[in-house]
């Protein structure tokens, strides 16, 4: 009776781990890391806060100047006061200039009617909580509305280089012949040239915007991932599960996205994690250049960009913020792209 239970209960067990798939047990293996679930659930905080940016329920008013310009931080304190300009300016003699300046009468009342305006005015804070630009305008704001743009054009370009990159890769790699000369002629060329001044030059022709910045980097970045699919489908298709999926009649298509592509899916992540990082970092040169998001949005590249001339007036805190976030970000999602691939690689399964 025993025996008959041990049995049927190795059995069941032995079903179960027959039944389990790749991407079942890659989720079981990516759970037991501790570090790439706490950066995964990291990254998706950036994406909902990206969410939350996005319908406008926080960061909806970035631009609007609640503050004196550069603000400090509220954990520093209020700026010591300066004098007025021009407060200890010497009055000159009591000329009528009526004679030269026919305005000159309506100096007085004009002064008067601006300090009334000045007086009626809501009063602006002295500090913010991570400090204020040069208009005053909330840096917290600005860095919640600039990881929207900065994420998505990193995370956007990203898989659409990786989509661009793994087809044409995956084809070259597994058909060989007049595909792989046309597309290899096609990576040739495209590595011929520098990549910023391809990025410049498409940018040129596409112009200025999100889904501007978006596309140019996915043209310009897929060759890599490329590379890389391509090499490993080249050393894929010979083996011997493609050969035995080939004989019970799976398609070429089955074959190449559903035996071989689970097995390079490790290298495809831990390639697009590197693209994403990338990408955010030529969406600041972007920007800077005056190439990237218009000048009516606001992104961590803008932000380093305004922070460049705040920092000579030792003004640093826009550019501590815009950092802050984007290290964080950068971060947690490489090392959750680690823990993707460890979860995926296929030489780890064999330990197990």
């Amino acid at each position: 009776m025993n025996t008959a239970t041990i049995s049927a209960d190795g059995a069941a067990s032995g079903a179960q781990q027959q039944s389990e798939g790749v991407w079942a047990a890659a989720w079981r293996r990516f759970k037991s890391d501790k570090v790439g679930l706490a950066s995964a659930l990291i990254v998706i905080a950036f994406l909902l806060l990206i969410v939350l940016a996005a319908t406008g329920l926080v960061a909806k008013n970035w631009q609007a100047e609640i503050g004196v310009p550069n603000a400090p931080p509220t954990f520093l304190g209020p700026a010591a006061p300066q004098a007025a300009a021009g407060a200890d300016r010497a009055t000159g003699p009591n000329v009528d200039l009526s004679a030269v300046d026919p305005l000159a009468p309506r100096y007085k009342e004009w002064d008067e009617r601006a300090k009334q305006f000045a007086t009626a005015e809501a009063p602006k804070a002295e500090t913010l909580p991570l400090g204020g630009d040069r208009l005053g305008r909330d840096v917290l704001a600005k860095a919640i509305k600039g990881t929207e743009i900065s994420v998505f054009v990193g995370l956007a370009a990203a898989l659409a280089a990786t989509l661009i990159g793994t087809m044409l890769g995956a084809f070259g790699g597994f058909f060989g012949g007049k595909i792989s000369d046309f597309l290899e002629w096609v990576y040739n060329v495209f590595e011929s040239i520098p990549n910023i001044l391809l990025i410049f030059a498409f940018a040129a022709v596409v112009g200025r915007g999100v889904g501007s910045v978006v596309i140019i980097l996915a043209l310009t970045g897929w060759t890599g991932m490329y590379r890389q699919v391509r090499a490993e489908f080249i050393k894929h298709r010979s083996r011997e599960y493609v050969r035995s999926a080939e004989a019970i009649g799976a398609s070429s298509w089955s074959r190449m996205f559903k035996h071989i592509l689970p097995n390079v899916s490790h290298v495809v992540l831990v390639r697009m994690s590197l693209l994403t990082v990338g990408f955010i970092k030529a969406e600041v040169i972007l920007s800077y250049l005056g190439l990237g998001v218009r000048v009516d949005q606001v992104s961590w590249g803008t932000m380093l960009a305004e922070a460049q001339s705040e920092l000579i007036l030792g003004h640093w805190w826009q550019l501590a913020a815009a950092t802050l976030f984007m290290a964080v970000f950068v971060t947690a999602f490489s090392m959750m792209a680690d823990a993707l691939r460890d979860a995926l690689d296929p030489k780890l399964r064999g330990l197990e």
